[in-house]
């Protein structure tokens, strides 16, 4: 049983807590928050130790009424690797100035670049090349997407290249800060961060991506074109992604045909937070025409990196040398489709 932290009680950080908190072969010692929030006191209330990244604020903490365990450095101490879920650009700074100097194993998030960290992951496609790493990043929530349904097609056709269009939501549904949107904002920089980041895991694809935010909170979506190196049919594809982990095809006649839609599902499912680990691949949207395959997906993006993390710790600390085999341990934890 090895201890695990998470640095960062967020939107992520509360979710690989539960994650790894529902496998038998790791276990969460603490938690850590900066700041006497609501995720602070249900850090305690689930049962979590929680430690403070910043000791100058522990009178907030007792002033809140919120029990705390001790500093994080204390927490870190005790661990055999720390899963950091800090805002994007804190977790390089926390590899540097903490964990390197204390010889700690540690998980960072999409928001870091790759470059800073080393090594990039997605259970699926690179698994392998991760055991033993002492530093890893679990790639972003789209890149998570992305990996997920193009190494399938990969694998049974081989890839010339793909152009995806990401349609990405304008803020988290508790992102109150970003206030009221009305407007479609488009990302300028073309190729969007996402191609670049797909090849940090599948290192021999060509990618292209363009990306927009839209006015909603719920998902993101993404619009997908893949010339394919070997004739192959829509069936196979959609056999593929009936077979592929972590993929789930949905039918639009099913009342499956919006982000809205997937989202009651998810809740239907009886998942925590109503959370959809999968990615959903709109079954109508297949189609493969003239060497070209086209193919809409969904991804929510407060979840879908969630079981990422669990079997990246269990690559890191070597618990499992098959992928595979940490992906069905996972999912069955956690309940995955």
């Amino acid at each position: 049983m090895k201890n695990i932290g998470i640095n960062g009680y967020g939107t992520i950080g509360k979710r690989v807590a539960d994650a790894v908190s529902a496998q038998d072969d790791m276990k969460i010692v603490g938690v850590t928050k900066r700041t006497p929030d609501f995720e602070a006191k249900s850090a305690v209330e689930n049962g979590y130790d929680l430690y403070i990244s910043a000791p100058e604020k522990e009178s907030q903490f007792e002033e809140a009424g919120i029990e705390i365990s001790g500093t994080a450095d204390e927490l870190f101490e005790k661990l055999d690797l720390v899963v950091d879920c800090t805002p994007g650009g804190i977790g390089a700074q926390n590899k540097t100035d903490i964990y390197e100097k204390i010889g700690l194993k540690a998980i960072f998030e999409g928001g870091e670049d790759h470059d800073a960290i080393g090594s990039s992951f997605n259970a699926e496609a690179n698994y392998e090349s991760n055991l033993g790493k002492d530093y890893v990043r679990v790639v972003s929530c789209n890149t998570t997407g992305l990996c997920r349904t193009l190494k399938p097609i990969n694998d049974i056709a081989g890839i010339k290249k793909v152009r995806a269009v990401m349609v990405r939501r304008g803020a988290d549904p508790n992102d109150v800060k970003k206030g009221p949107i009305n407007s479609i904002v488009p990302t300028t920089e073309v190729p969007s961060h996402h191609g670049p980041d797909v090849q940090t895991i599948i290192d021999d694809i060509n990618v292209m991506t363009m990306a927009l935010l839209v006015p909603t909170t719920l998902m993101h979506q993404h619009n997908i074109m893949v010339e394919l190196e070997d004739n192959i049919t829509t069936d196979d594809v959609l056999d593929a992604f009936e077979k592929a982990h972590r993929v789930l095809p949905v039918q639009k006649s099913l009342k499956l045909g919006s982000t809205a839609e997937l989202m009651e599902y998810a809740k239907d499912l009886g998942r925590s937070r109503g959370d959809m680990y999968e990615i959903p691949v709109w079954q109508e949207s297949v189609n493969v025409e003239n060497g070209e395959l086209y193919y809409m997906q969904a991804v929510h993006q407060e979840s879908d990196v969630v079981p990422e993390n669990v079997d990246a710790i269990r690559a890191m600390l070597e618990l499992e040398e098959d992928g595979e085999k940490s992906i069905l341990k996972t999912n069955k934890a956690m309940g995955i489709l």
